[in-house]
């Protein structure tokens, strides 16, 4: 999702900071993990600065080998859409909505994901 400054507002919020700006290794993934109402999840977290949408974040798990690796896939671009490749059975997800470009019926979820000054930031639901 888009990178925009995300501010908490009150105890009641779902947002919640995950890292700094430092944290994060340009034009690749970092894995985090991050608390919701259901439990604790573990995300893959994209910087791609300079691009339109700078910060990315997605499910960390790949949903056809199960394993927790996204965030170690290989960042690219398939028609002008930045996707990381998983780095088991190498497909391709849209790191904008998730989409798996070689299977349809798979999409990672996405979460909204932010800046607020040099602190990450994420919607937790």
């Amino acid at each position: 999702m888009t990178a925009t400054a995300l501010k908490p507002t009150d105890s009641t919020d779902t947002r919640q900071p995950l890292c700094t700006k430092a944290d994060l290794v340009a034009f690749s993934g970092v894995a985090a993990w991050l608390t919701t109402s259901q439990g604790a999840v573990q995300i893959a977290l994209f910087y791609l600065p300079g691009h339109g949408n700078e910060l990315f974040a997605l499910d960390h798990q790949d949903p056809f080998s199960k394993a927790y690796v996204i965030a170690r896939g290989i960042v690219g671009d398939i028609k002008g859409s930045p996707v990381i490749a998983s780095p088991i059975y190498k497909q391709h997800f849209r790191l904008e909505d998730g989409q798996c470009l070689e299977d349809e019926s798979v999409q990672l979820r996405t979460w909204r994901v932010g800046f607020q000054g040099d602190e990450v930031w994420v919607e937790r639901e």
